[in-house]
């Protein structure tokens, strides 16, 4: 993929960007050693202040930055505000609470003192994708940087403004040269970079193809990886659930990001007792809800991110009806320019088919009949997949069987899944491994040192 700023409403070029050369890339990589012989010592109160002063900039700047944001991949302009209000809350819970997660822990041993110290491994190449441009590049960076990592973004072709947008927010913040750093790189550049000695780690967020490739690279070279992949969350309405808090929900809960999302609901598996009346109210909504420019604020769906995206969603949802499966609304491109796909809902859909065994990244809902609880657990772990559940039901038995039965990183009853930066952030299965967010998020890229004096 070029790096290039298309604006997907209109199918315009913006702005295109030619990839750095290997002189570059190597500059960068000893700023980054360099950055991080001197960060690691800094002091949490120093690293705190300046982590405070990034959010301070992000508040001061987030109409110009949502702005970016929404001309370069279609978020609607107020998912975009907040998305920079929830980056502004991830950079001050991570000043305010960096130290206390990383302190050294006592172990109660035969030794006369002993325990574990955290310590950073070093700069930390990160791989993200441009679905929330802003938000999982912070959630990612605000921990790192905190621990005393080093950051090397390697972000998504489509979103090279909001990129370099990033950067320059920790360099104004008083973060020293080095410390954060974007990479204008295209795919082929990638293996150079985690390859390299000097990269201690990788991150990356993304599909399940890019996270076996990057992982399967890093475990040859020994270095340690954290992957996010995608989803296709269960949103599981039971008879006593709370019918218009579900219903209203469930919209969100497909429509967020436009469908783009790898923690938005995608099969939705309702309680045969009220399944006609849910599913007539669904598609009622989702033929209602209006579809146009981002930066109109009674939008409700902008567009998808790219012309190759919303191709790969209208071949996924046609399989699938040719499948077996009964379209009840959309299924088409809405024809003009941009890159948008109409809310479509299907149901009956076949277990072979893409809506059943894929992630579907748009605004694309699959519909499941379910007898009772153990049949809704069963259909929501038929998936290679186990990042989020969200399941909706005021019977403590069923609430508390979700909550352990479930395949998922993450289980929401009554809410639906959301990232939160108080709370460890990730999946099972081929959704990947380890953690961010929370106290596990910091602790990722850190060597957990057992010291044992005599």
């Amino acid at each position: 993929m070029a790096i290039a700023s298309i604006n997907p409403a209109t199918g315009e070029k913006l702005k295109e960007f030619a990839p750095f050369n290997d002189e570059k890339i190597e500059k960068l990589l000893k700023r980054a050693e360099h950055a991080f012989t001197h960060h690691r010592r800094q002091p949490f109160a120093k690293r705190g202040q300046l982590m405070m002063a990034a959010a301070s900039l992000l508040e001061q700047e987030r109409d110009k930055l949502a702005r970016t944001m929404t001309l370069e991949m279609g978020k609607l302009f107020r998912a975009a505000l907040d998305e920079i209000a929830k980056c502004v809350r991830a950079c001050r819970f991570y000043a305010e609470n960096g130290e206390r997660f990383l302190e050294d822990e006592a172990a109660q041993t035969d030794a006369a003192r002993s325990y574990v110290r955290y310590e950073a491994l070093g700069p930390v190449l990160a791989i993200m994708p441009w679905n929330f441009p802003f938000w999982q590049v912070f959630r990612f960076a605000a921990p790192a940087l905190m621990a005393g990592n080093v950051g090397l973004l390697k972000h998504a072709g489509n979103v090279p403004q909001c990129a370099l947008a990033i950067e320059e927010i920790f360099c104004r913040a008083g973060f020293d040269e080095g410390i954060f750093q974007t990479l204008l790189i295209d795919a082929k550049q990638v293996e150079r970079i985690i390859i390299d000695s000097r990269v201690t780690a990788v991150t990356l967020t993304g599909s399940e193809k890019a996270g076996s490739a990057v992982a399967s690279l890093a475990a040859r070279h020994i270095k340690k990886s954290v992957l996010e992949l995608g989803g296709s969350d269960p949103f599981i309405v039971m008879p006593s659930a709370d019918f218009e808090s579900a219903l209203s929900t469930a919209i969100k809960a497909r429509t967020i990001n436009s469908g783009q999302s790898c923690i938005a609901a995608k099969r939705f598996l309702v309680a045969d007792q009220i399944y006609d009346e849910f599913v007539r109210q669904f598609v009622e909504r989702m033929r209602a809800l209006k579809v146009g420019d981002p930066l109109d604020e009674a939008t409700e769906i902008g567009p998808l991110a790219t012309e190759q995206i919303l191709q790969g969603v209208h071949q996924q949802v046609q399989k699938s009806i040719a499948a077996g499966a009964k379209l009840l609304t959309g299924g088409n491109r809405i024809h003009g320019p941009g890159f948008f796909y109409e809310p479509t809902v299907l149901a009956e859909v076949a277990i072979d088919s893409p809506a059943y065994c894929e992630e579907v990244f748009g605004p694309v809902a699959s519909f499941f009949r379910v007898r009772d609880v153990a049949d809704a657990v069963e259909i929501a772990n038929a998936t290679t997949f186990g990042l989020g559940a969200s399941a909706w039901t005021n019977d403590r038995t069923e609430q508390d069987l979700f909550a352990s039965e479930l395949e998922a990183g993450m289980v929401f009853i009554n809410a639906m899944v959301a990232s939160d930066p108080r709370l460890p952030f990730g999946g099972v299965k081929r959704s990947g491994f380890g953690r961010e967010l929370g106290a596990a998020g910091i602790r990722e890229f850190m060597n957990r040192k057992t010291i044992w004096i005599a």
